[in-house]
């Protein structure tokens, strides 16, 4: 039995999906090399600018001044706990007569319980300074929220200038370890699922807490405009996160863009309701203390600048998210015209926006939290505690970086679209965004002839 030998069929078209092109395992983003030199044109003064912002404002490093010893302004050494022993408050003057003689209030029941209750008596061995290896006594209330127990790491404050027995006391528990445990398993999580992106997002947030640490902290302190730091060292990060994390493409200039016009209107938006609403930045203990140490410092200013740094990776969430929306819609159709992908971008950006909104109101409410259970407590009105400056802050704030966050939607979307459907034959990019190579030969899903892409 003889078989007939097909010929060889000829080559067909590459394969090829539903929609009629074929698709790349990047973003297929083809940008004219006119709509680059429009980017670039933007992108590149204004990157010098935060340059030439960074090495004007560099600081010499944070200024010394005389240690108060009051908060967090006091010097500190580590130390372990050697040994806890139970004694009666009596014993060590820990009991004291209520103030009024009525143990019905708080004071009261406090000090009847140190009366009657007992106390633990830590012995605590330094580890750190000039005084490693020595001693001291701490003891314990029976009302503590804080218990001691041998081989604690702790952290204790120490005053010089105070008498011997003094010098030292138990300020809080050193938590190094397992913060440092946490932190690490942060790290492999993201590595893992995110790999070479998961690196370079680690890399980049090592990055912005560099400038953070090194650049905005210390030349705050030494007095320059808390505004004008917070723009230079929000735009350095920005640059540096995105582009690390993403690629110098098109796209990423574009999410860069976006970011840009959203911190611009958050920045006049929370100058103008700060200074309306006659917000000072001074409500705490520790706007207090700083502005006691540093006095030339603008706190409203640098209210402000809190505003905006803490807005900008928000933003760099839902700007990267629009803009590669609306590249892979276009990806997708590459037929679909400008008007139609801002529409499809901007129906993505809506479920964006009602979740990021909750989401940092939700933020700011739970780090609020102890402060409105105060207020709960104190049986206030909503329009009482919402005028009370520390509230009104926080309402600003959050109010502030909300607006910028969904207007953020709309002017990256519409940017977006702009350019991916402003693409011209000869001048487009690869899948990856670089410059220099030419798109990929259309043919109808029939396999068919070649179909020309409008223009």
């Amino acid at each position: 039995m003889t078989t007939m030998q097909q010929p060889p069929e000829p080559p067909g078209p590459p394969p090829t999906d539903g929609h009629g092109h074929s698709h790349s395992h990047g973003p297929a983003a083809p940008v004219s090399r006119h709509l680059r030199r429009v980017i670039a044109a933007v992108l590149i003064p204004f990157a010098a600018a935060v340059v030439v912002g960074l090495v004007v404002l560099w600081p010499g490093g944070t200024p010394g001044h005389e240690r108060s010893g009051v908060g967090f302004d006091r010097q500190t050494e580590s130390a372990t706990v050697v040994r806890v022993d139970t004694v009666d408050c009596k014993d060590v003057n820990a009991s004291q007569p209520p103030p009024t003689g009525d143990t019905s209030t708080p004071e009261g029941s406090t000090a009847e319980q140190r009366a009657k209750g007992t106390c633990g008596k830590a012995t605590i061995k330094v580890t750190s300074g000039e005084n490693k290896g020595r001693t001291f006594e701490e003891v314990v209330q029976p009302d503590a929220s804080r218990k001691l127990k041998q081989g604690q790491e702790v952290v204790v404050a120490y005053a010089p200038d105070a008498p011997k027995e003094l010098q030292y006391s138990v300020t809080d528990v050193n938590r190094r370890l397992p913060l440092a445990l946490l932190a690490g398993i942060f790290a492999l999580a993201v590595v893992v699922v995110g790999r070479l992106r998961g690196v370079m997002a680690l890399v980049a947030l090592v990055v912005s807490f560099a400038l953070l640490t090194l650049f905005i902290l210390p030349a705050i302190l030494q007095g320059s405009n808390p505004l004008v730091v917070a723009v230079v060292g929000a735009s350095a990060i920005m640059l540096i996160a995105l582009y690390m994390c993403h690629g110098l493409t098109a796209r990423t200039s574009v999410a860069v863009l976006g970011t840009l016009m959203s911190l611009l209107l958050i920045g006049v938006l929370g100058s103008a309701f700060i200074g309306w609403a006659s917000l000072t930045g001074n409500t705490d203990d520790n706007t207090g203390l700083i502005h006691g140490l540093y006095p030339d410092i603008d706190m409203s200013g640098l209210l402000l600048a809190g505003v905006i740094i803490g807005s900008l990776g928000v933003l760099d969430d839902v700007t990267v998210t629009q803009t590669s929306a609306v590249w892979e819609l276009h990806a997708a159709d590459p037929t679909m015209s400008r008007r139609k992908l801002y529409s499809a971008g901007i129906r993505i950006g809506r479920d964006h926006i009602a979740s990021v909104v909750n989401t940092l109101v939700l933020a700011y409410a739970g780090a609020a939290l102890p402060l409105l259970l105060l207020f709960s407590i104190a049986q206030q009105g909503v329009g009482t505690v919402a005028n009370s400056e520390l509230v009104a802050e926080e309402i600003v704030r959050t109010l502030v970086g909300s607006i910028g966050l969904v207007a953020s939607v709309p002017l990256t979307t519409a940017l977006a679209a702009l350019m991916v459907s402003a693409d011209r034959p000869g001048g487009a990019q690869d899948s990856a965004g670089r410059p220099g190579a030419q798109p990929p030969p259309r043919r109808s899903g029939r396999g068919g002839g070649g179909r020309r892409r409008k223009r």
